[in-house]
């Protein structure tokens, strides 16, 4: 009926660019997430607003950089509510060493100003070049580098060993 004629059509270019999208979307909330199934939800999310935004990022040079920008935010706020949802883990004590830098690194992310967290998001889970985190988010190569150095040292002063983040 109308809702599948509708969903049967995708805006030009969407299918196309979706497989390579979805994969850098579940690959940097995997990386924050540590659970394929969760990063799988975050990757579909990310890739619905998308969707929604498909018109303004289709053909934009930095609409790779916008997915995984979506898919960090959203990975990073699934922590901040699991950490709500599920405290009891976090009083207990957790035995698993990768879950507990997860978590660290999700806390001291979400401390970083804005512009600082989505360039080391880019940059290190995203795996995008400085010159690519710059056309994602539309800012000089320059203003990449100060933020990824600003947001790194912030990190190692907050996580201090626990992260190995050159």
């Amino acid at each position: 009926t109308r809702g599948m004629s509708r969903a049967t059509h995708l805006p030009e270019g969407f299918e196309g660019a979706f497989d390579a999208l979805f994969g850098r979307a579940f690959r940097v909330a995997r990386r924050i997430l540590g659970d394929d199934a969760a990063a799988e939800d975050v990757a579909a999310e990310a890739m619905a607003r998308a969707y929604a935004h498909w018109g303004k990022i289709a053909l934009q040079p930095w609409r790779e950089g916008w997915v995984v920008r979506v898919a960090s935010n959203l990975a990073l706020d699934a922590v901040k509510k699991r950490k709500r949802d599920d405290h009891t883990v976090l009083d207990v004590g957790v035995e698993d060493d990768d879950v507990v830098v997860r978590l660290a690194l999700a806390e001291a992310l979400s401390l970083l100003p804005r512009r600082q967290r989505e360039v080391v998001v880019l940059r290190h889970l995203g795996g995008l070049s400085e010159a690519e985190c710059a056309q994602a988010l539309r800012v000089s190569t320059g203003a990449v580098k100060t933020h990824l150095h600003r947001g790194l040292a912030a990190l190692r002063n907050r996580l201090g060993p626990v992260m190995n983040l050159e």
